[in-house]
């Protein structure tokens, strides 16, 4: 993509592009144009057709034949502007109606015979003379005049003046609803924006009906007096940063649609937002799910490429394709640019991504920093950026030529400053005093086009005596497309995965500013980043209008999206979703366990079978799911209910499922702790452990002893074998919420705030029951709602009633990090089987992933309903819900692969498995 796709402000001879930035074109006139010649009759025979463009700095005249030039008029220039008689002047001729005169002492000719070229620049005085065709000249002099006196004021008061001029001009216009499309349509909101696109700025009227948005410039200068967008074939809004204030609004819309983007500015955040609002509250409104919350969890498993990871990060951090000022900005990854074979196994072809730019070079650095010491605050190492509009063009300047010309007023560089050569301009990045920039997106897609010169525009001859002509490419390059198709493969290989996440933290992330920034060497100027001056609190307009111009052609840092380290790309794609038979068990309950115990006290087993057999249930989960390639899963789709039997009188709180796969062992809020005998399909134990609710409970692998956690802050040993009580154990001084063994590791948690770690070792053939010996405990601010452990027993992640998730290490039982994860209770948290991503939800509605060793959240999805219980299944995740569904996710993709409807309106509490 590039701003050339969407753009169609330089597809017209006359457009915005050839006004000063910011300036403001308001109407035009039909008139002809008499050259300035002694020989007056011939003028009048030569006259030239065309239209007379009052702008709020210029005015510009357009002939009609493409041959002459466009003529504009800098009313800073302009030294007389009046009426004059045509009748007197050429009494020979049938020239009779007055004129206008304008006197100037520089005019500016532009693409003569419409051949884009640097602009000439007339300083001798000159008049120029025009009759209006369907206007007499009183309906156009007194604007005229009036700017001109603005343009002769100095810069502060001629600046309000203007806006005073085009506030009372654009007040005085409303919304044109003969546009609307449809009579029936209701109008939501009328308000005023403008329209942005590179370098131009358009103000209009916006209209938001129930079933458009419309967009009516104050100028005839878009192809439509009206763009029209349908609500429906809207499909992205995104909220956009402009000129460093949250006003932005970009709207994306369907491939067929008759307008398929908009860039929209408005006055003020609260105008932005108000218009945001309503374009969501509309029915028609029906966005795509793009799933960019879930595309740095896809990034790190490989599911998306680093391209399309760089373009998503850019976008969030408001860089736009629209906005030159916010261009996305890409990485140099190659630094070898005079071998004859680009090498992308030799580390030595790459540039170090840990660096900015400006470091690169050791030299250099130590002298940026030595001047760094000595510098008044606000101190800066870069006095320049890595992605500014200049730069953006320095890349693109062969295909967007006018571009070049409206941003450097009227001038193309001095052909050897070009973009003429790869290694060339990589020297200068690395050498360069001021030269820090970074690439662009059409470095890695598209077609190499900006890299050729097609000889339409000519940008002159070079000191060796040759023409600029198309990009010098490095030798391992073959041509253009080859040398683009190289550097794509080259920013995909593994050695750049590997180590991109260094120069997004450069960029996007925690090195971006403040002590960080100063240890990475990546300080600029302090006007480039994001809250650094407020515009609006500005009241000297010439104060503001330097910042303005300042923020515009110096480059601004993208807002940082990360806060800690980002997370490694995984060395090695994610592997297949080969997963084992397993029997799968889950437990529900009713949202209101307490008010009728009776409703809900079934364990219910989901089963793929032809029919309900009375013997042992064999369920294949997963053999027929598809794991990675991201075809549909088939296997689950097939399960269905298999049995159903009435367990407890009192609301299912946790269950098991014996190692063998016989038993189901299942504890409830009635303070029973039940057996159920798969084989026999009957009940075969209930033992009253206590007097309060029981609220989980393991079985050890021998299946000879399991362990339950009570509500009267007890844990009890009971010996499946010998049926009695082994042993109590008061663990807590609150209600024991959840209980965890590993490698004979025994973790209690309680509402008391704490975890407790315990010495257990489960009876065999060798040794006796031996009581719990306490070896430590972990202190919380609130209760302790659930646990997880990963199998060697090293971490230990717990989830609180306030929303906090702490991660220990078990060697030395300290805390290893918490964070602030949910806003509310966490249901449930899980490891990664590599134990590189902690997965949580809470009763937010969230679900959220994490990378344990950054911090980072990588994933976060907001479900509208709760999940309760987590659980892997191989690759998958299975999770249950509070509406009674079975989720199937597939993390690595971020992808709900299917779900099941489990319980009709109950919580799923509980998922076990056999492997």
């Amino acid at each position: 993509m590039s701003f050339l796709e969407n753009d169609t402000a330089a597809q017209e001879r006359f457009n915005l592009l050839l006004l000063e930035p910011g300036e403001i074109y308001f109407e035009d006139f039909s008139v002809f144009y008499y050259p300035n010649s002694p020989n007056k009759i011939k003028d009048t025979d030569r006259k030239h057709r065309g239209h007379l463009k009052i702008c709020s700095k210029s005015i510009v005249f357009v002939p009609k034949e493409s041959a002459y030039p466009i003529l504009k008029f800098p009313l800073k220039y302009v030294k007389d502007m009046n009426e004059w008689s045509s009748e007197s002047l050429f009494s020979k001729h049938d020239v009779k109606d007055k004129g206008l005169k304008i006197v100037s002492d520089q005019v500016v000719e532009m693409k003569a015979k419409n051949i884009i070229s640097p602009y000439v620049f007339s300083r001798e005085p000159s008049e120029h003379r025009f009759t209006l065709n369907y206007v007499a000249v009183d309906d156009c002099l007194p604007q005229m005049c009036q700017l001109h006196r603005a343009s002769t004021l100095p810069p502060a008061e001629q600046s309000a003046m203007i806006n005073a001029i085009v506030l009372s001009r654009q007040s005085r216009v409303k919304f044109n609803t003969s546009w609307l499309e449809d009579l029936y349509e209701k109008i939501i909101l009328e308000t005023q924006g403008d329209r942005i696109s590179p370098l131009v700025t358009n103000p209009g009227r916006i209209m938001l009906t129930n079933r458009r948005l419309y967009f009516q410039p104050f100028n005839n200068i878009e192809s439509m007096p009206v763009i029209k967008i349908r609500l429906k074939d809207i499909r992205r809004i995104i909220k956009r940063r402009f000129l460093l204030k949250p006003i932005g609004l970009e709207i994306f819309c369907k491939e067929y649609s008759p307008c398929t983007h908009i860039y929209l500015s408005m006055k003020s955040h609260d105008a932005r937002n108000q218009l945001y609002d309503q374009i969501l509250e509309q029915p028609d409104i029906n966005l795509e799910d793009t799933g960019q919350e879930d595309m740095t969890i896809k990034w790190l498993s490989g599911h998306i490429t680093n391209y399309d990871y760089l373009l998503y990060l850019n976008s969030v951090a408001d860089r736009s394709f629209s906005d030159l000022t916010q261009y996305p900005v890409m990485p140099w990854v190659v630094s070898d640019w005079t071998s004859q074979y680009l090498d992308l196994d030799n580390p030595d072809t790459f540039r170090d991504l840990s660096k900015p730019i400006g470091a690169l070079n050791p030299e250099r650095l130590e002298r940026m920093k030595e001047r760094y010491t000595d510098m008044p605050e606000p101190k800066f190492l870069y006095g320049s950026h890595y992605s500014t509009p200049g730069y953006v063009l320095f890349y693109l300047a062969r295909i967007a030529p006018e571009y070049v010309l409206c941003l450097q007023n009227g001038k193309f560089d001095k052909p050897d400053r070009m973009f003429n050569n790869l290694y060339d301009t990589w020297q200068n990045c690395l050498q360069g005093a001021a030269d820090f920039k970074e690439l662009i997106p059409e470095f890695y897609s598209g077609n190499a086009e900006f890299l050729l010169n097609n000889g339409i525009t000519y940008f002159g001859i070079r000191q060796d005596g040759r023409p600029v002509g198309d990009v010098e490419l490095p030798p391992w390059a073959k041509d253009h497309v080859d040398f683009l198709n190289k550097l794509k493969t080259a920013l995909e290989c593994k050695y750049v995965s590997e180590n991109l996440h260094h120069w997004i933290d450069l960029i996007f992330g925690y090195k971006q500013r403040g002590e960080e920034a100063e240890k990475a060497d990546n300080v600029f100027y302090y006007m480039t980043y994001e809250g650094a001056i407020d515009l609006d609190s500005i009241t000297d307009p010439n104060e503001r209008a330097c910042m303005e111009i300042q923020i515009m052609e110096f480059g601004q840092v993208p807002k940082q999206l990360f806060k800690t380290p980002h997370p490694q790309r995984f060395s090695s794609m994610p592997l297949p979703s080969v997963l084992v038979p397993q029997l799968s068990v889950v437990e529900s309950t009713n949202e209101s366990p307490d008010t009728d115990p009776s409703i809900d006290n079934n364990v219910e087993i989901q089963a793929q079978s032809e029919s309900n057999k009375t013997e042992p249930v064999e369920l294949n989960l997963t053999s027929d799911l598809t794991g990675m390639d991201g075809t549909e899963v088939v296997g689950v789709s097939s399960l269905q209910m298999s049995h159903s039997y009435l367990v407890h009188k009192g609301s299912v709180t946790d269950m098991r499922l014996s190692h063998d796969g016989k038993y189901i062992f299942s504890v409830s809020q009635d303070s029973l702790l039940k057996m159920y005998s798969l084989e026999d399909q009957r009940q075969l134990r209930s033992i009253n452990l206590s007097k309060m609710a029981l609220s989980s409970c393991l079985i050890m692998p021998d299946d000879k002893t399991i362990i339950v956690s009570s509500w009267d802050n007890s844990v009890y040993f009971y010996s499946i074998e010998f049926g009695r009580i082994l042993d109590t154990l008061m663990a807590h001084d609150d209600a024991v919420s959840h209980v965890n063994w590993k490698n004979n590791v025994l973790m209690t948690s309680s509402w008391d705030s704490t975890v407790k770690v315990w010495n257990f070792t489960p009876p065999g053939h060798h040794h006796s029951f031996t009581a719990a010996e306490f070896v430590g405990q972990l202190d919380h601010d609130s209760g302790v709602s659930c646990q997880f452990v990963d199998d060697n027993c090293t971490i230990l992640v717990t989830g609180t009633k306030e929303g906090m998730v702490y991660i220990w290490d078990m060697n030395t039982l300290y805390p290893i990090a918490e964070h602030s994860v949910h806003s509310g209770n966490v249901n449930a948290v899980l490891l990664s089987t590599d134990c590189r991503r902690l997965l949580s939800c809470g009763d937010d509605c969230y679900l959220r992933v994490m990378d344990i060793e950054t911090g980072t959240e990588i994933f976060v999805k907001d479900l509208h309903h709760q999940l309760l219980c987590l659980r892997w299944n191989g690759h998958l995740l299975v999770a249950g819900s509070d509406t009674g569904q079975i989720q199937f996710w597939d993390i690595e993709k971020a992808q709900l692969q299917h779900t099941i409807s489990a319980h009709d309106g109950k919580f799923v509490l509980e998922i076990s498995q056999l492997s």
